[in-house]
């Protein structure tokens, strides 16, 4: 069976080090989408699922440090660098504040980003797999979302796939607010209206699921989030 190539968005805007870098980690079994500026990373970055993300600070339309802030609007996990010029302490200070995992000043060897790379996927990969087999325990309800099961007493209710994302990532928040276009964009593709119409249905939809219980309940933080609230 063939393994999954990691996938990595690398925006940066001098094409020969781009194209010189892209190939580079292609030739080392990674599977590479090269944008030239911020406005086209995030574009493709809500269009496709990637595994790590490389960004030049100095881009133009749209800069990687406010990439970066939407990107980690959508998912706060994914592994990021910052590729830069920009070696003031004032810059790599903002880099790291805005949840950079590196910042890379260039020039830069490129054996030691690899190295890197693949020190921070590893790193990754063994906290997806805890996560992964994480059951959750909310009030008298169970929820397996490797199984996609919510179970209340002998009840056992599977959960479509959305359901069980949004409830997912609700469990993970537990007591504290998801963000609604954090919710929207992981697990929709965007924060459209009328994708954050179908994402009211979904709640709704767990709502009943979980109404037996009155210890457990979705609030709504209007025009934020959601929050799911179980009593001790």
């Amino acid at each position: 069976m063939e393994t999954k190539k990691p996938r990595i968005l690398l925006c940066e805007d001098d094409p020969n080090l781009g194209n010189v870098l892209k190939n580079y980690l292609e030739l080392n079994d990674y599977d590479v989408t090269l944008e030239r500026d911020g406005r086209l990373g995030l574009a493709a970055f809500q269009r496709e699922k990637f595994d790590l993300c490389l960004l030049d600070v100095m881009m133009p339309h749209m800069d990687g440090f406010t990439l970066a802030e939407e990107v980690r609007n959508v998912d706060p996990d994914i592994p990021l660098f910052f590729l830069s010029a920009k070696t003031m302490k004032e810059d790599i200070i903002q880099g790291y504040k805005l949840g950079a995992d590196d910042y890379i000043t260039k020039p830069f060897d490129s054996e030691v980003l690899l190295l890197k790379i693949k020190a921070i996927l590893k790193r990754n990969e063994e906290l997806n797999k805890e996560t992964e087999n994480k059951e959750y325990q909310l009030a008298s309800y169970h929820f397996n979302p490797k199984l996609r099961q919510l179970t209340h007493n002998d009840n056992t209710q599977t959960l479509s796939p959305k359901e069980n994302e949004l409830l997912k990532m609700l469990a993970e928040h537990l007591n504290d607010l998801l963000p609604r276009e954090q919710a929207l964009k992981k697990i929709w593709g965007s924060d459209t209206y009328f994708n954050g119409r179908s994402m009211d249905v979904y709640i709704a939809k767990l709502r009943k699921y979980l109404k037996d219980d009155e210890k457990i309940e979705i609030v709504n933080i209007h025009g934020n989030g959601f929050r799911l609230v179980v009593q001790d």
